[in-house]
């Protein structure tokens, strides 16, 4: 699915946000229902479900990622767990590129029966907070410092899938960005159980992009967390390039981007999840921001899983 999202859900509260309030009061009346009448199942192989309220563009599956690698690192036989969607294939591909174990079905419940049959001893659940029919030991939120919750509404009037309170039924938030007390004493009023964590990406190549003239190439969630990471890093942007999350970019378009690069004498960079979308077209002069997300306080959030 490609998402185009709307500018008013990241600001103020305004016009358009109140004219389809009706729509977002049906919309929270439908997940009551859902949440109340809804069996939950348990399973015999633990489960970390990695989630937002926010949609799209909080970090869900490198924090996966991440938190897998640490897993093995342990001596645990973890395995990555995501819904199938025949548009996120960027994600799958970023997954199995760090040689994860992985399984995606159209049906979390058959991935996880699944999981359990097989010789791993601990799911990390990539997605589905707002799976009500799994019962999960662990629930990990993901939010952006940039982006939080946006303007505060649940969809359409805002980017939030449910309402905040929410968070009564998770353990633990990973914030990425700086610290926030405000947002921190505003969640803690909710849930005062929550840990709560910053994370952060560490750029791993920029001496690759010092001295370039820099288009920057974007297809996801919040292509703006992308664009002010580079720019936060002293790397200076002369053009940007937005496409909706998930795209499925056509060679035609990129042989574009590249011949105008070109001309210009840009050097295109892309996120890692972009570039495993376009690699396979074989065109030069295409790169990728190599990053490294990382946890402070990851040995007690890895310690607080182990418990499970």
């Amino acid at each position: 699915m490609e998402i185009n999202k709307p500018k008013f859900w990241d600001n103020k509260i305004g016009f358009l946000s109140l004219v389809l309030l009706p729509f977002t009061f049906f919309y929270i009346f439908l997940i009551y229902l859902k949440k109340k009448f809804t069996m939950t199942l348990a399973f015999n192989i633990p489960i970390i479900c990695i989630g937002n309220i926010y949609i799209g563009g909080t970090g869900k599956t490198p924090t996966s990622i991440l938190l897998t690698k640490k897993l093995l690192e342990k001596g645990r036989k973890p395995i990555i767990i995501r819904k199938f969607y025949k548009g996120h294939s960027d994600e799958y591909n970023l997954i199995k590129n760090h040689s994860l174990n992985l399984i995606t079905n159209k049906n979390r419940i058959e991935a996880l029966k699944e999981a359990e049959k097989s010789n791993f001893d601990i799911v990390i659940l990539d997605d589905g907070l707002q799976d009500y029919k799994i019962k999960k030991n662990l629930n990990i939120v993901c939010f952006n410092q940039n982006q939080l919750i946006g303007n505060g509404l649940v969809l359409p009037s805002g980017p939030l899938r449910e309402n905040l309170s929410a968070l009564k039924d998770v353990d633990i938030i990973i914030i990425n960005g700086k610290k926030d007390q405000i947002f921190e004493n505003k969640i803690l009023k909710i849930n005062n159980k929550l840990d709560i964590f910053y994370s952060y990406y560490k750029p791993l190549n920029l001496e690759q992009f010092k001295s370039s003239k820099l288009l920057a190439v974007a297809g996801i969630g919040n292509p703006q967390n992308f664009f002010q990471l580079i720019e936060d890093n002293n790397l200076k942007i002369d053009k940007k390039i937005i496409f909706p999350d998930h795209y499925k970019f056509a060679k035609k378009e990129i042989n574009e981007i590249v011949e105008e690069a070109k001309i210009k004498d840009y050097q295109i960079i892309m996120t890692e999840k972009d570039y495993f979308k376009v690699k396979d077209f074989n065109l030069q002069n295409i790169n990728y921001l190599k990053v490294s997300l990382e946890i402070d306080g990851l040995d007690k959030l890895i310690s607080r899983i182990n418990q499970i």
